[in-house]
């Protein structure tokens, strides 16, 4: 590539910045805010929304509580002999 070539690429290069910042100016491209962006807001109603389920609230059985309850028993008896 020549000096000439380089010179002729660069000039058109030129020209395309000017003609973005000459958009730019005109104020057709909406300048970014920093930030999060707006949510868009439409003008139509939404369908109807059903209401979130509730979760089922989980219950913990005698049986199991009492196994847990062993298990950390157990545990706690293991941390003691270690600490001695």
């Amino acid at each position: 590539m020549g000096l000439s070539e380089a010179l002729a690429a660069l000039g058109a290069e030129i020209v395309k910045l000017k003609q973005v910042r000459s958009l730019r100016a005109d104020g057709t491209v909406a300048k970014r805010r920093p930030g999060r962006p707006r949510a868009v807001v439409t003008l139509e109603k939404p369908a109807k929304l059903k209401k979130p389920s509730k979760k089922k609230k989980r219950n913990l059985t005698p049986e199991g509580r009492a196994r847990i309850s062993a298990a950390v028993k157990k545990r706690w008896e293991r941390q003691k002999k270690a600490w001695k």
